[in-house]
């Protein structure tokens, strides 16, 4: 009997934790309508290599940004989604960029040889000002959906599956 009310006690502890932390990688799983202004949204960050990297350029082709962090469990369940749909959309001009938020080049790198990384990885870190301005300083994974124009479709936070993920990108060569 004492093991029976230990095994419970332990379980009502596991998902009480769980409940407790899942805002906190999850705040808003409805769809947010994009409210910042384009111009603003512009940036340069450092590719893992050090090379500079402008929104800018990708202007033209739909694009999906995603902020994630080395550590963040929900964002390693996403990864794999984003290397199979940067793959399948390729030949349509589909640009998938990934920015850490908080991690170095070097923890960015050795991440991408693991998880077989096939898009552009930007480095955040010290970049507060585009975390701010993508939401994504306080709340990861956080993922926004840019028309071929440049245009903002719209952002999501949180963790989803790779078939909504494959949805909102058709949407976007609509």
């Amino acid at each position: 009997m004492r093991q029976l009310f230990h095994n419970r006690w332990l379980r009502a502890c596991a998902v009480a934790a769980l409940v407790a932390a899942w805002p906190a990688c999850a705040l808003d799983r409805a769809s947010r309508e994009a409210t910042a202004e384009p111009a603003k949204l512009d940036f340069t960050l450092k590719d893992v290599n050090g090379k500079d990297v402008r929104l800018a350029d990708f202007k033209g082709k739909p694009l999906v940004i995603n902020f994630w962090a080395t550590w963040c469990g929900p964002c390693k369940l996403e990864v794999p989604f984003f290397v199979d749909l940067a793959q399948k959309y390729k030949a349509q001009g589909l640009t998938i960029v990934g920015i850490s938020t908080d991690d170095t080049p070097e923890d960015i790198r050795a991440f991408a040889t693991e998880y077989k990384i096939n898009y552009p990885l930007l480095v955040g870190l010290g970049h507060d000002d585009v975390m701010e301005a993508y939401g994504a300083q306080m709340l990861i994974p956080v993922t926004w959906f840019i028309n071929a124009d440049g245009t903002v479709s719209h952002s999501e936070a949180g963790i989803h599956p790779r078939e909504w993920f494959d949805a909102q990108i058709r949407a976007l060569f609509e």
